[in-house]
């Protein structure tokens, strides 16, 4: 059973108040009973949570940060705009990932009960909006990175999905491709929708796979095409693992890249500059997502009014060999 701040009062015969006084290096309590209560959380091996010392503080002056999972091809560049950003504000940084579902948001949601943190960075897991939102009406400060297309009560930062796919399509169009395949993500998330429809404005196509963002699904798609017979003279797919899958396919089929299939991807994860050929892919600005949730959660905890709408940054497309 864990410690509490009341077994230590109980056990030094002092007061939680005064617990959370020398616990918090308050001048309010004389040597010989901060030595006795120091002693006694030795002996008992008390260690106070942040959200202890947070109200005596007024702040804990760290920031949380709820991820699905630390596997995801781009998240470590997210994370890492966050730690820089947080802890140059000199706050620490709390991680939460849900790798273990129901079970990882009931250790999580104890974390913000006890007040563990003061506001939140989230890159949503699957089937946590609502709760997200009630924590929001609770009180808790949250930004979100990367809405999906679910435009949620509190702040977030998006990219521009939209504008991302209608670049591709451009590239594609400007270099004589006019039969494209399009590989997408899960058909929920709102970045798959919107980059489908940009591309599509520029270049329609119905040759569409619905993938799930995965080496394999690219892969096998092509494959599975190819056997078909189907005519294509390049691919869109919504993120640069499911393109290297599609690269892997066409080199396995004896497919010239770019001279007979042109691919493109998206993301631009470290990954698409060693693909063979290195990966033409549509850039997100994953480590400045990290950077303005940061900026935008620090600056809401120090007294500034967050924006109505969502923070949106740029993508930029980025030619290399596979589409050149």
């Amino acid at each position: 059973m864990r410690v509490t701040i009341a077994d230590v009062a109980r056990e030094a015969g002092v007061s939680k108040t005064t617990v959370s006084r020398v616990i918090n290096t308050k001048g309010e309590v004389d040597g010989s009973t901060a030595a006795r209560v120091r002693e006694v959380i030795a002996q008992l091996g008390y260690v106070p949570s942040s959200g202890a010392v947070g109200l005596a503080r007024g702040s804990s002056r760290t920031v949380g940060m709820l991820v699905p999972s630390l596997a995801w091809p781009w998240m470590g560049e997210v994370l890492q705009g966050v730690v820089d950003t947080v802890e140059a504000a000199d706050y620490g940084l709390l991680l939460f990932t849900c790798n273990r579902g129901a079970e990882s948001v009931e250790r999580f949601t104890s974390q913000v009960s006890a007040r563990a943190f003061d506001g939140l960075v989230v890159v949503e897991p699957e089937n946590t909006l609502d709760h997200l939102t009630a924590l929001h009406r609770g009180g808790l400060p949250i930004v979100l990175i990367d809405d999906r297309g679910h435009h949620p009560e509190f702040p977030s930062v998006v990219t521009t999905n939209h504008e991302g796919g209608a670049s591709a399509a451009r590239h594609l169009l400007a270099a004589g491709r006019t039969r494209p395949l399009v590989l997408t993500g899960p058909q929920h998330f709102g970045c798959v929708r919107d980059r489908l429809g940009g591309f599509r404005t520029v270049l329609p196509t119905d040759l569409v796979v619905h993938g799930d963002f995965t080496e394999r699904s690219g892969r096998q798609a092509v494959e599975q095409l190819l056997a078909e017979g189907a005519q294509f003279d390049s691919v869109f797919a919504h993120n640069d693992i499911s393109a290297a899958g599609v690269l892997r396919a066409l080199r396995a089929a004896g497919r010239s890249v770019p001279d007979d299939i042109a691919v493109v991807g998206f993301d631009d994860i470290p990954m698409a500059e060693h693909t063979e050929p290195p990966l033409t892919t549509v850039r997100q600005p994953t480590r400045q997502m990290g950077e303005t949730a940061a900026r935008l959660l620090l600056s809401h905890l120090g007294g500034t009014a967050t924006p109505d709408g969502p923070v949106v940054l740029p993508t930029e497309l980025v030619v290399r060999l596979s589409a050149p």
